[in-house]
């Protein structure tokens, strides 16, 4: 049996967790790795199909609010 991993999966877990820790008990270290996660996660979601998906939606949203 193969066990595979998607690393753009794992990355939201690990941010998911990241995130749930009290903004007080963060050191700017670790505010700094989170950015950085944050960003490969994005680079690794980008050309999904998901990805697609939300810059359109956020492509609409932009549209709607600069034309009101």
């Amino acid at each position: 049996m193969e066990l595979t991993i998607n690393v753009a999966v794992l990355l939201a877990v690990v941010i998911v967790l990241r995130l749930r820790r009290r903004t007080e008990a963060r050191s700017r270290k670790d505010e700094k790795l989170t950015v950085a996660i944050v960003l490969v996660f994005g680079i690794l979601i980008a050309p999904t199909a998901f990805g697609r998906s939300i810059l359109d939606v956020i492509g609409e949203i932009t549209q709607g609010i600069t034309g009101s």
